[in-house]
């Protein structure tokens, strides 16, 4: 068990990553989709190092997880959805609740569709941290204003190397020299 973590610091005994709809029929069409599907793969890969659980959900009809996904996860039962809102999903709200884990570290696509509307609904019963440069959509300027609604509503907007290094905490642990070539 780790130490509790101040206010306003992830506890990483605490937080669950989701991923939402990283799918092969949707990411080609998203702005910088490379670079979503990058730190999407380094988020779980670390989760892996981290002991962090991680829920992988597809939006129907938009095909599987993308490849380099699915590999940094292998186990992973991606949660099969029709609504935009993870949360309308039995399923998602099951497994969610099962883990009994109050922060929601959000990933994914479409930012200001499926991201946002389980950001709304996650709020205020969860704390939610969205992981700005692990989240797209078609127009930049959707993402944008996704990115200002979370935050106007209490999400927290975070980076891939802030998430990491705040479950970290310090340099120097085996932990930390395991995770060394994610953020290289």
């Amino acid at each position: 068990m780790h130490r509790e973590s101040p206010k306003n610091m992830i506890n990483r005994d605490d937080c669950l990553l989701v991923i939402i709809d990283a799918q092969e029929k949707l990411t080609p069409a998203l702005t910088e989709p490379d670079g979503m599907t990058a730190n999407i793969v380094r988020l779980a890969r670390f989760a892996g190092i981290a002991g962090i659980p991680v829920i992988v959900t597809e939006q129907e009809k938009l095909g599987p997880t993308v490849a380099s996904v699915r590999d940094a996860l292998p186990s992973a039962d991606p949660v099969k959805k029709v609504h935009f809102n993870c949360f309308s999903c039995h399923d998602f709200r099951d497994r969610v609740h099962a883990m009994g884990r109050k922060t929601l570290i959000l990933t994914g696509a479409e930012a200001h569709i499926c991201v946002t509307q389980t950001a709304l609904h996650a709020r205020p019963e969860y704390d939610v941290h969205v992981v700005a440069d692990a989240i797209s959509s078609r127009a930049p300027e959707n993402k944008r204003i996704a990115l200002q609604r979370m935050a106007s509503v209490g999400s927290v907007i975070t980076s891939t190397e802030m998430f990491i290094y705040e479950i970290l905490e310090r340099a120097g642990t085996d932990e930390f020299k395991a995770t060394l070539a994610l953020v290289k």
